[in-house]
């Protein structure tokens, strides 16, 4: 049985919190608490919404009571286990550093005291894990990037970040599925499809999905994406 804490949000969601850090742990809880959720509500609910250390559950307030959706969260927390083994895919993304295609490559390597070889094969050496989807469709919250790589959000966010840039703040790692403002450090771009409302799964990515970067020598080698294990 998982420790929860259930706060609603208006009168349509609760978030169910499960812990207080940003770490794998915490976003395995989360996982399997979603599940849990969505096999305990039978349909109830009209949306469940995994995050770094909460559930959002949404409802709709004319068919179910607060009081009931509660009862049903608690009652998936007993279910729910502390940890929860994520799928099996691995999807391998290019990706073009520097230059047009990552702003502030090179600069961030200098700011690590990083030639900028060793800073991108740092960058593309660990296996990244999608912790969630936010901030825009299809957008993947990875968890996975070493310490030693943090930086800081930019000070003023850039009003357009181009699609497919992918970007670091603190211990984050993130690509945009499409052309948006943010603060985070652009390192390089790819022309993976990250979201096509067109297709039946819309999002590329999925929590729990494990990601690789590679170094692609040209922006058109990055449009390929290779997709392992899982259900693709």
């Amino acid at each position: 049985m998982l420790e929860i804490d259930i706060k609603p949000v208006g009168d349509a969601a609760l978030q169910v919190v499960v812990g207080d850090r940003i770490d794998g742990e915490v976003v395995s809880r989360v996982w399997s608490l979603a599940r849990a959720i969505d096999a305990a509500g039978g349909g109830a609910f009209l949306d469940i919404v995994p995050a770094y250390t909460s559930v959002l559950v949404r409802y709709d307030p004319l068919r179910v009571d607060q009081a009931i959706a509660m009862a049903l969260v608690r009652g998936a927390s007993e279910t729910a286990t502390e940890s929860l083994s994520a799928n099996a895919r691995t999807v391998t993304i290019g990706v073009l550093f520097g230059g047009e295609w990552g702003v502030d490559f090179e600069t961030a390597a200098h700011e690590l005291g990083m030639r900028e070889a060793r800073f991108r094969d740092a960058f593309c050496k660990p296996d990244y894990r999608v912790a969630f989807l936010g901030f825009l469709a299809g957008f993947p919250y990875l968890l996975g990037l070493p310490p030693a790589l943090a930086l800081p959000r930019l000070a003023t966010p850039r009003p357009r970040v181009p699609a497919g840039s992918v970007g670091v703040a603190a211990l984050q790692c993130g690509i945009y599925p499409r052309q948006s403002p943010g603060g985070w450090r652009l390192l390089g771009r790819t022309l993976a499809p990250l979201f096509d409302p067109s297709l039946p799964a819309p999002a590329l990515l999925a929590p729990g999905d494990v990601v690789r970067f590679e170094p692609a020598a040209s922006i058109e080698e990055t449009a390929r994406v290779d997709i392992t294990g899982g259900a693709a």
